[in-house]
């Protein structure tokens, strides 16, 4: 079960320990207002960390630390940029630049340096998704959480004092005298490693990055300075209006970003509305809009987010793809398979392009083109089981064609690879109903209205068959539970819940129902007829 609420209520400490003592595994969000950071456990045990907005600093944290050099990042890099699904530590490690352990230990500072940077927030709020795991490839640590808990309470406590000397990142610190050579003084390795930068110059924040050190070290060994009476504030960095600008464009689009991997829909759209305050023209946060709204079924909105983004951003083969799709569910089909043509001509070689490209065809009325296509999109995946929509559609398409015992062994076939699927069952038992079995169409039916995720066409079906068997009632009760659903379902559904009504003699409700029917199409000629039969009724 998820789990949420608020940082100023539950710290993290206190999260973190019951999420231990549960043994849970998944993905632990938070927030504090334009940050974002997640922790991941697995069976009670913190394996991976991450906050968003500070920067990944591998390739720069080994070249500070002397781990590898400048002339071996650029090598790795280079061969990163040319190397699919491989991170740049294992590039590093093969070849030859560093080990596996040093590459792991590094590593594993940067996720506990997160968590310790996740303890200092009080404000915000947390949100755990169960099960959920890291992407394929990230290195996984595993540490309980008591251990993280006491050093990130020791490190709160002395931050706390750290800060009162030192309260921005933007400080500008000099040093007055020499302490390496005044009588009694111990410098720290830190401490001499940042000494050359404490020159009036650099900010606290360039010493953590140009030094390799983290933040809490970094802090702690300049406060030691400032203490000792060597280091003293000189100013601080003012930023100007564009780099200001452009570092909030930045942080809202990988805020944005990470609130969309999550899964944080309203989230992710406040901050990539944000992004576009900043840069109206910004591609990325256009793009990223248009498909939330995609995915919140608002295509004419989704189109239109396509379309301002312009230039060549505007032609790539994810923004097609996209774009395709609210095209096909606005009924566009003729523009979906020309934007799909379009997307043909990108150098991805993306097999699943002849599955959508098939599912418009079928749409579009056009099922014997479908039916080649989908063959040849099953063709391209070699010995690869298709998907469920694969199924779903090619029955469709065979039935369409006359081919029913095509359909009903696509329908069969699909079933054996995903036996619950509810769109292969409620198209099998259109095929079988075809064939007028309808006891064993209902069977179909019946599965289907207790998978998951809920499919309104398994209840508009059901509703199909209790009408043409007279059950009146249960056939208003299904068809509202489709629309419930989904209410842009189709035409269909509402003509038939006008019938009802019309029969049960309500024909104020039986008149609703028909003009929704004719707003969804209104070229209906059968929809206009019972309208006009209602006003000779006196029901309009």
């Amino acid at each position: 079960m998820a789990i949420e609420g608020s940082i100023a209520d539950v710290s993290l400490a206190d999260i973190g320990q019951l999420l231990a003592m549960g043994g849970k595994t998944g993905c632990l969000t938070l927030t504090d207002r334009s940050n974002f950071g997640y922790i991941y456990f697995e069976e009670g045990l913190v394996i991976y960390a991450s906050v968003i907005n500070r920067p990944d600093r591998l390739g720069e944290l080994l070249v500070k630390n002397e781990a590898i050099t400048r002339e071996d990042l650029a090598s790795a890099m280079e061969r990163h940029a040319h190397t699919k699904g491989v991170r740049l530590g294992e590039v590093l490690v093969t070849q030859g630049s560093l080990t596996q352990e040093e590459l792991h230990r590094y590593i594993t500072v940067q996720i506990e340096e997160a968590i310790y940077r996740l303890f200092t927030w009080t404000e915000g709020t947390f949100q755990f998704k169960p099960d959920e795991t890291p992407e394929e490839g990230v290195f996984c640590i595993s540490v309980t959480v008591n251990a993280l808990l006491m050093e990130g309470a020791r490190r709160v406590d002395e931050w706390s004092v750290i800060e009162k000397k030192i309260p921005s990142m933007d400080l500008i610190f000099r040093i007055e005298g020499d302490p390496a050579a005044a009588e009694g003084v111990q410098l720290t390795e830190n401490q001499i490693r940042i000494l050359p930068m404490v020159d009036g110059k650099h900010t606290v924040g360039d010493l953590v990055e140009e030094s390799g050190i983290v933040e809490f070290e970094t802090g702690k060994a300049l406060y030691g300075l400032i203490q000792g009476g060597f280091a003293h504030q000189s100013g601080r960095r003012v930023d100007g209006d564009e780099v200001a600008a452009a570092q909030r464009l930045e942080e809202a689009l990988n805020l944005g970003l990470a609130f969309y991997r999550s899964g944080m829909v309203e989230d992710s759209a406040r901050e990539f509305r944000k992004a576009l305050e900043a840069d109206p023209r910004n591609s990325e946060a256009r793009k990223r809009l248009g498909m939330l709204s995609l995915r919140a079924g608002r295509a004419q909105e989704a189109l239109v987010h396509f379309d301002e983004m312009g230039g060549d951003a505007s032609t790539s083969y994810a923004v097609l793809r996209n774009r395709a799709l609210a095209l096909e569910r606005l009924g566009r089909f003729e523009e979906a398979l020309g934007t799909l043509d379009d997307a043909d001509e990108s150098p991805v070689d993306d097999p699943e392009l002849l599955l959508a490209r098939g599912i418009v065809q079928f749409k579009a009325g056009k099922a014997a083109a479908a039916v080649e296509t989908l063959a040849a999109y099953r063709k391209r995946l070699g010995g690869k089981a298709p998907s469920p929509m694969f199924y779903a559609f090619a029955i469709l398409a065979a039935g369409s064609r006359g081919d029913l015992e095509g359909a009903l062994s696509l329908g069969r076939e699909g079933l054996a690879e995903y036996p619950e699927d509810p769109a292969i069952l409620v198209n099998t038992g259109a095929v079988v109903d075809w064939k007028g079995e309808a006891e064993a169409a209902e069977a179909y039916y019946s599965r289907a209205l207790v998978a998951h995720p809920p499919l309104p066409q398994a209840y508009k079906a059901m509703g199909d068959y209790a009408m043409d068997r007279g059950a009146m009632k249960k056939a208003r009760e299904h068809y509202e539970h489709a629309i419930e659903l989904d209410r842009g379902l189709g035409e269909d559904v509402y003509i038939r819940l006008g019938t009802v009504a019309f029969q049960e003699a309500d024909t104020k409700e039986a008149g609703v129902m028909w003009r929704r029917a004719l707003e969804i199409n209104p070229e209906n000629a059968e929809v206009q007829a019972h309208l006009e039969q209602l006003g000779e009724a006196g029901g309009v």
